[in-house]
């Protein structure tokens, strides 16, 4: 039986390559909107049918969104498999003693608050399954944080230290917890905000999702804890 992946946030930049690969090598898919309309939008314009990917509007940063939407999964389905968070958010720009609480809320939400809620919410089903695979999605800043970025940072690091605990907790009970760490990724929204950059140097989508699927391959069983650079040539 193909396996079932939850993806959160699927619809933004690099959403669409990733839902792309997993569907294409015959995985089913359960990806997350803040709005059930945009997701069965984003479900139509794929070309995905209702066999290969189940949409659900869910506020990930909630935890009875978060809870409400992989019992919903597990229910259409029967098994979870897969987790992958991509939700995320970046604003920087603001200095420490200028930055407000609603500046910081909003980063650590977006980028560590989501990571924390959906693992918390999918690890018994991976436990109880005897086993499963968690992709984070950190970022450059998580090592090294640069000027006026401080939140960005913080949260992008809270990730990386949330993945490094989870597979310590996780690595005896089958399951992979894993981090892919990308530079500035080839979309839209970063051509349109950054125009005179080179973007043939940035990473794609295509190629990020490349390694999300490897990660959640039999191929990484050995491979945990892992924060895996993909910079393309940034």
């Amino acid at each position: 039986m193909s396996r079932v992946v939850l993806i959160t946030g699927a619809t933004g930049g690099l959403g669409p390559s990733v839902v792309r690969a997993f569907v294409n090598q015959g995985d089913r898919v359960a990806f997350t909107d803040r709005s059930l309309e945009k997701a069965q939008q984003f479900m139509a314009q794929e070309g995905h049918s209702a066999e290969q990917v189940f949409p659900f509007a869910v506020d990930v940063t909630q935890p009875e969104s978060i809870a409400t939407w992989v019992e919903a999964v597990k229910a259409h389905w029967g098994r979870l498999d897969v987790l992958i968070t991509l939700v995320g958010g970046f604003k920087a720009g603001t200095p420490v003693h200028q930055m407000t609480d609603q500046d910081w809320d909003q980063m650590l939400n977006l980028n560590a608050r989501t990571v924390f809620l959906a693992a918390r919410a999918v690890v018994p089903h991976l436990l109880e399954a005897g086993g499963g695979k968690i992709i984070t999605v950190g970022a450059k800043a998580g090592f090294a944080a640069g000027k006026g970025a401080s939140a960005y940072a913080a949260s992008k690091a809270a990730v990386l230290r949330l993945t490094e605990s989870l597979s310590l907790e996780l690595r005896d009970h089958n399951i992979n917890v894993n981090a892919v760490i990308p530079s500035t990724i080839d979309t839209p929204a970063n051509r349109e905000a950054m125009p005179d950059a080179d973007h043939s140097k940035w990473v794609s989508p295509e190629d990020l999702a490349s390694v999300m699927v490897f990660l959640a391959s039999d191929a990484a069983r050995a491979v945990h804890g892992a924060l895996i650079p993909v910079y393309g040539r940034a």
